[in-house]
């Protein structure tokens, strides 16, 4: 697949979630099958190894036959990809630079390294070597709120202008005057920002998200993309009506406490598209399963276009 330019990366990617047995063993026919539905939704893009993917649990093994299998059918399928090779170990995550590379995706996400926060030069550093070794294939940088790093706006500046191999920033956003700032740099890097904020993003000059939504109903979250491009009034609305299906559902699992792949694993299970399960990899703790049928019926009650 041709490597993606900035302007290549928009609209809404969905990602790949790990179906488990009661060993933690990864159920590969029920990945395919979830893959199946992805791959039918119209989504512009399928990427793995994201949070939400569980990626910080893989082992080598795991990691390189998922990317096998998405590069296979991505590419049969003439869907674009990527391949996310982040670790929070700098040396592990080159080498899975590496190997990922020879799949030709589309792009390849990477976090900072993530054990210690890094200066400015360090940053820099990191992924100009991760750009050597990742070649002609380009960089998205991963920097979700919990890093140790905050690449702030004139920090993607300095790293645009030192490695021009960076299109994309996968962020959670911010404000007006975040918006606002990163206008500077939005003509030469795709800026992605959370599903349930995508509305307010594209209005502000975001291009897209690696989308939570996509996690609930991969072509639904597809169809209200294309209502933010021409009734953002309408796509606003429903906008608001996703924050109180995630007020009530949500924010109550969040305050417990669980992780990022619970919830989106438990929008999936909401969803009921495929049969991902809510079980996520030990430690973590999985969304209960009795939650499910409730946050159903208020989804199909409050946003029902995406259904």
């Amino acid at each position: 697949m041709k490597p993606l330019t900035a302007q290549d990366i928009a609209g809404v990617w969905g990602t790949l979630l790990l179906p488990l047995d009661d060993g933690d063993a990864i159920d590969w026919g029920r990945l395919e099958e979830q893959l199946d539905v992805l791959l039918g939704s119209g989504l512009h893009g399928i990427y793995a190894h994201g949070t939400a993917g569980e990626f910080h649990t893989l082992d080598e093994g795991e990691f390189d036959r998922i990317n096998e299998l998405l590069a296979e059918r991505c590419t049969a399928a003439g869907l674009p990809f990527q391949i996310g090779a982040s670790h929070p170990v700098a040396q592990t995550a080159l080498a899975r630079v590496r190997r990922a590379r020879e799949l030709a995706p589309g792009a390849l996400q990477v976090i900072l390294p993530d054990w210690l926060p890094l200066a400015d030069d360090e940053a820099v550093a990191f992924l100009a070597r991760v750009a050597a070794a990742a070649d002609p294939v380009p960089l998205v940088l991963y920097n979700p709120p919990h890093a140790k790093t905050t690449v702030s706006p004139a920090l993607l500046g300095r790293l645009l202008d030192e490695v021009p191999a960076l299109v994309g920033l996968k962020t959670a956003g911010g404000d007006a005057a975040w918006y606002e700032q990163m206008r500077a740099h939005t003509a030469r890097c795709s800026v992605f920002v959370p599903g349930h904020l995508l509305a307010t993003g594209i209005a502000r000059g975001a291009h897209g998200s690696y989308s939570n939504v996509a996690a609930l109903a991969p072509a639904g979250s597809v169809r209200w993309y294309e209502t933010m491009l021409r009734d953002p009034a309408a796509a606003l609305d429903m906008e608001s009506r996703i924050a109180e299906l995630f007020r009530r559902h949500i924010a109550p699992l969040q305050a417990r406490g669980l992780s990022n792949p619970a919830l989106d694993k438990f929008l999936a299970a909401v969803g009921g598209w495929a049969d991902t399960g809510v079980r996520t990899r030990w430690p973590a703790t999985p969304a209960p399963e009795e939650a499910v049928l409730p946050a159903r019926r208020d989804a199909h009650e409050l946003v029902p276009e995406l259904f």
